[in-house]
């Protein structure tokens, strides 16, 4: 049996990396791994060789089922190939080499029999047409498959560098919004410093407490300036949406770490989190393949509480030593008595509160992105990469119907009602389906890019939707173009969220908004109603993956790759409370007081913190 050495494996992993742009990693690789000391000429190993290695390895897999199902003679087969062959020469050219080989193997063997044996010669010419017949048909059938592989990998390859072209583009542009942020920082700085010699002018004479109480007093009368055309009364044709900035509010308050109880227990990043709708429990779920319930007290988060605490059950997701699978979303019932988890081997699974397995759901061909519960909580929505979205009956364990309308993988889902919901995918399309329904019964087509996200208002009259493209789009029912399109964001945006308020919610009395988070490191505040930018909350230096409203929708939480977990007033548009962790934040989440903000983060651990005005 061919094998491959750990230096040449270690080679072609350093060359991927070169070659994709890693040069940082592909330099720690090849000095740890000493690659400048190793023997294999490079000239010899072909651009992509680890990628044509590995795919290789998976079309092997067939090639041995079909070379022989006898595991001797698996290896005879193997050993009329060389190392090299592996990559140079493709899965035809391979199956032509041992065929010829063992085709001239047979000859000796045939010739040998023929001297033992007395067979007549027109019976041997017989078979011999016979198989030369049917390998002519066999080498047709694969010179068919073979083209039609070629021209999957010339598209596969094309999707290859054009995302690396927008790669590049992605990153030539954070590198000038960080030079921009400099400048204004700097700029910003230098008007601080004189306003602060101008004040000291006036207020020279006064006593040190009294001075600093009037600066306060001159920083709050410049906030309610700036968001003075919330309050006033002017039509919202009028209105002009204003840049909100962390440079350009009152100073948040800063959460110390002595104030957070930082969750260890993962081994690997924290994607997702949720407080259960009862309270005090908390999952989350990582790149270990575990999910964790978390039992968080009533009393103030203090960093003395943080480790791996006696009340968290682990939530495993594999048996034995299978390979990682990430746990990539979660959700609890209304009740919050169970907890649905997705991962990325494609099964959804059902847990009680306590952490005991109650039903794994297994069909999807493809990792699961995107689950909700029904509000009724008898159906189970998930979304996957295999392009279906799967209705769950939790009562059987069994699935009720799987619809099958998108043409590329589903990246969310969203109930409607108890019986009808929306799912979306990187094909641009967002449906609107029904249990029992075979077709769906609207279809909007507008975004040019990959959607994101779906969420419908609370009401379920409203459908908004987040795409690639920059833009954020709002659906009704009652028409099959989007009936408002906002374009004020300049890169992807992430998610998108429903304020818990207007028609329908426990505040019926406040404004309904909606709020995108962006690449372009902005959250964007929307009149639904108008269609009118309220606000842009400039507070991040990079992508915002996450944007939370308050269970009274005064406040916002938003967490982004720079560490960063900022909590805004709604009302006043500025930054009040801000934490700074030690990884990029995936997902946060309010639990249903509204008095503790719960945060993941890539750098394994889950960070809960008070939340109090």
């Amino acid at each position: 049996m061919v094998s491959i050495t750990s230096t040449e494996l270690n080679y072609l992993v350093f060359r991927y990396l070169h070659e994709s742009g890693f040069t940082h990693s592909a330099f720690t690789l090849g000095y740890e791994a000493g690659i400048n000391k190793s023997t294999i000429d490079g000239n010899m190993v072909p651009p992509g060789g680890l990628v044509t290695f590995v795919q290789k390895g998976i079309q092997y897999l067939e090639l041995e089922a079909n070379v022989t199902c006898n595991d001797a003679d698996i290896d005879e087969d193997f050993s009329f190939i060389q190392p090299l062959d592996l990559i140079t020469k493709d899965v035809y050219e391979l199956q032509k080499i041992i065929k010829e080989k063992k085709e001239s193997h047979q000859k000796k063997r045939r010739r040998e029999k023929e001297k033992s044996n007395d067979v007549s010669q027109s019976e041997l010419d017989r078979e011999h047409a016979r198989e030369k017949e049917k390998e002519h048909e066999r080498e047709h059938a694969r010179e068919r498959e073979h083209a039609r592989e070629r021209e999957k990998e010339r598209e596969r390859e094309k999707e290859r560098e054009r995302e690396h072209a927008r790669e590049k583009e992605r990153e030539h542009e954070r590198e000038r919004e960080k030079e921009k942020q400099q400048r204004e920082k700097e700029r910003e700085r230098e008007r601080e410093r004189i306003e602060k010699e101008k004040e000291r002018e006036r207020d020279k004479g006064k006593d040190k407490e009294k001075q600093h109480a009037d600066l306060a007093h001159a920083r709050r009368d410049g906030d309610k300036i700036k968001i003075e055309h919330k309050e006033n009364k002017a039509e919202p044709m009028d209105i002009e949406p204003v840049e909100i900035s962390s440079k350009s509010t009152a100073m948040p308050c800063i959460i110390p770490n002595s104030d957070v109880t930082v969750l260890e227990g993962h081994t690997s990043e924290v994607f997702v989190c949720a407080w259960s709708p009862l309270g005090s429990l908390l999952a989350s779920g990582a790149g270990d393949s575990t999910a964790r319930i978390w039992t968080i007290g009533e009393g103030p988060c203090s960093s003395n509480m943080q480790g791996i605490l006696p009340n968290c059950a682990a939530l495993n997701h594999f048996k034995g030593k299978t390979p990682s699978k990430d746990v990539t979303t979660l959700d609890w019932n209304g009740e919050g008595t169970l907890l649905a988890t997705g991962s990325y081997d494609g099964q959804a699974r059902i847990w009680s509160r306590d952490g005991e397995l109650v039903n794994t759901l297994n069909k999807h061909k493809g990792p699961i992105f995107s689950l909700k519960w029904n509000k009724k909580g008898d159906y189970l929505l998930t979304g996957s990469v295999d392009k279906t979205a799967i209705v769950w009956d939790i009562k059987t364990g069994e699935w009720k119907q799987q619809f099958e309308f998108h043409s590329a993988p589903t990246l969310d889902v969203d109930w409607r009602d108890n019986v009808s919901f929306a799912t979306c995918s990187t094909d641009t399309m967002i449906h609107i389906c029904k249990v029992g329904d075979t077709r769906p019964i609207n279809t909007f087509s507008g975004h040019k890019g990959e959607v994101n996200a779906v969420k419908w208002d609370p009401t379920g009259q409203l459908l908004a939707s987040c795409s690639d493209d920059s833009t954020a789009k709002i659906w009704s029912m009652k028409q099959d173009t989007c009936l408002h399109d906002f374009k004020e964001h300049t890169k992807e945006i992430y998610t998108i969220k429903w304020s818990p308020t207007g028609p329908g919610t426990n505040n019926p009395n406040q404004q309904l908004l909606l709020a995108s988070a962006s690449f372009d490191s902005t959250i964007k505040l929307w009149d639904v109603e108008s269609g009118n930018l309220l606000y842009s909350l400039n507070g991040h230096r990079d992508p915002v993956y996450t944007v939370a409203f308050s269970p009274n929708g005064e406040y916002i939480a938003s967490g982004s790759l720079d560490k960063c977990i900022h909590v805004w007033s709604v009302k006043e548009a500025r930054i009040v409370k801000t934490y700074a962790g030690n990884g990029g934040i995936f997902e946060v989440c309010w639990n249903k007081e509204g008095d503790k903000i719960a945060g993941s983060f890539a750098d394994n651990v889950v960070c809960v913190m008070d939340f109090r005005m």
